[in-house]
């Protein structure tokens, strides 16, 4: 039988992590309200408002959803629905701010000049279609076996 592992080191860390988070934001806040001329904290509370909503309103569902899906999936085929998903939802996060065109000029055409959501969309497929092909040869190695 198993010892029982010693957590208590491990939420001592946790704590000291949270204290000083919390006096980093603390200290954050505090320069806003002093600096208020320079910080703009309308600004800064109107850009945080839309970060929650934006967290709430459309990263929240689709994690969901993938969940959903991903939960669908029967074993053993369910390691490589995550991994689809996980892998996309990686890449779809630090292409967005290409997709978006974040940082495109129109006097300078040379700054982001492909199209980067067809981009995406091209290689979220090949790694759709990579899950696929490994899903059906996890399907085939396990029809093999049994019926051998």
């Amino acid at each position: 039988m198993r010892e029982p592992v010693e957590t208590s080191g491990r939420r001592g860390g946790r704590l000291v992590g949270y204290g000083a988070g919390g006096v980093l934001i603390v200290i954050g806040l505090a320069g806003l309200v002093v600096d208020a001329r320079r910080t703009d904290p309308l600004g800064w509370a109107l850009w945080i408002g839309g970060l929650v909503a934006a967290h709430d309103g459309v990263v929240v569902p689709l994690v969901v959803a993938a969940g959903a899906l991903a939960g669908a999936a029967r074993e053993p085929y369910r390691f490589w629905v995550r991994a689809a998903l996980a892998v996309s939802a990686v890449l779809s996060l630090v292409a967005l701010p290409m997709v978006l065109g974040i940082g495109r000029r129109a006097d300078n055409p040379s700054l982001l000049p492909l199209d980067y959501g067809r981009g995406l969309l091209m290689v979220i497929g090949v790694i759709a279609v990579v899950a696929a092909v490994a899903v059906l040869a996890t399907r085939l190695r396990k029809s093999g076996r049994s019926g051998s």
